[in-house]
């Protein structure tokens, strides 16, 4: 009989979506850079999302839509019936909506499983039955990963996570697809909103209390308030939607700011709206930004961040960025007023941005971090296969 063909150990990631500007791309970009010859990887998508099969299919990656809504025993009856098919050597869950699937991954009999909490639910898990609930799931995790230092220590302390078994892997940002703007910047907004000389304030994020948008519009209406020649040239652009955005309009408006200001909500052109951004502002009160702020340094833009533990790992202070307190809107527009002001400063700041993320947050080398988190798992496996009784 010929020679079984030996194939690579199969990873399956678990993810609430897969949308077109979410975390989907960025799972299948990261999944590309790994090499094929460790690990295959499919996707199971635990709710609908948008059509990304073909994105699938270019990079090598089998998606599954379980195509159903809700959290109940049918749904868990189709992940299970999917996990049991697909039979993957290591389950990889993300944040709360995907904690569940390490239940199911273990009744499915797999062996490994892996645990990633990226802070966009963090909110919730902060609740007493899903903290409850995390705690309950703990075992059956074989190893956690946490995309930021606060969220490593939450997993330990709040978790009861043993230190031995989380790893701190930042997010990676792809930067080729966010560069520095080559030429004159684009012409966006409505008409009027871009001139020769205006100056771009920008944030991107979910517009709701965490992300603290209303500190940012107010920062924005002290500037432009001011004789200070050079804040007549500001712009102010927020892209995200939530329960905020008409709050923050409504500031713009009372204030007759409206036509300086572009609040167009949800954006697929990211990369192409951050190179026209001149300063990236991210007010934050939680680590749910921290994709996005690498995102912008990689296209050579300053920040003014939050000092936030998840941002202060980030942003260094008079190097490529600078930190102020959460909910200072004066001491937030005083900071945006030296890079107006001093446009150089940004410059030296934003390129010294862009060099931090290549060196340290590139996606080659998030990929090396979960490999080395799947050989762990799977050599600790070996070990014990190994083991006499």
């Amino acid at each position: 009989m010929p020679d079984t063909v030996h194939q690579p150990p199969l990873v399956v990631h678990l993810v609430n979506q897969l949308e077109p500007a979410n975390t989907g791309n960025g799972l299948v970009s990261l999944i590309a850079h790994m090499p094929p010859e460790r690990y295959r990887h499919a996707i199971v998508c635990l709710h609908d999302s948008t059509d990304t099969q073909a994105a699938g299919r270019e990079r090598g990656v089998d998606i599954i839509r379980l195509h159903q809504s809700g959290n109940g025993l049918s749904h868990d009856l189709l992940l299970y019936k999917a996990l049991r098919a697909l039979q993957p050597d290591v389950v990889h869950t993300r944040n709360l909506s995907g904690l569940r699937g390490q239940m199911i991954a273990a009744l499915a009999g797999v062996k490994l499983r892996v645990h990633a909490e990226h802070g966009r639910e963090r909110a919730e898990g902060l609740r007493p039955g899903h903290r409850w609930l995390r705690r309950l799931l703990r075992p059956l995790v074989g190893h956690f990963v946490a995309v930021s230092p606060e969220l490593e220590h939450w997993l330990i302390e709040q978790v009861g996570a043993e230190p031995a078994r989380v790893s701190h892997i930042s997010n990676g940002v792809d930067s080729v697809q966010f560069h520095p703007r080559l030429g004159p910047p684009a012409a966006i907004g409505p008409d009027g909103f871009m001139h020769d000389s205006a100056f771009v304030i920008g944030s991107i994020g979910q517009m709701d209390a965490a992300h603290s948008h209303s500190t940012l519009v107010e920062a924005f209406l002290r500037l432009i308030a001011s004789p200070h020649a050079a804040h007549q040239k500001l712009r102010l652009m927020i892209i995200g939607d939530g329960p905020c955005r008409a709050e923050c309009q409504s500031m713009l408006n009372r204030a007759g700011a409206a036509h300086r200001a572009w609040l167009p909500g949800d954006r697929s052109d990211i990369p192409q709206l951050l190179r026209a951004m001149d300063l990236f502002v991210l007010p934050s009160l939680s680590a749910t930004g921290s994709a996005t702020l690498l995102e912008a340094m990689a296209t050579g833009l300053p920040v003014v961040a939050t000092d936030i533990a998840a941002h202060t790992g980030l942003v260094h202070p008079g190097f490529t960025g600078i930190l102020v307190p959460s909910l200072s809107p004066d001491l937030m527009a005083a900071a945006i007023a030296d890079y107006c002001r001093i446009p150089e400063m940004g410059a030296r700041h934003g390129a010294r941005a862009r060099s931090q993320v290549i060196a340290r947050h590139s996606l080659p080398a998030m990929a090396r971090s979960y490999l080395a988190v799947y050989d762990g798992l799977t050599r600790q496996r070996e070990a014990a296969v190994r083991k006499p009784a």
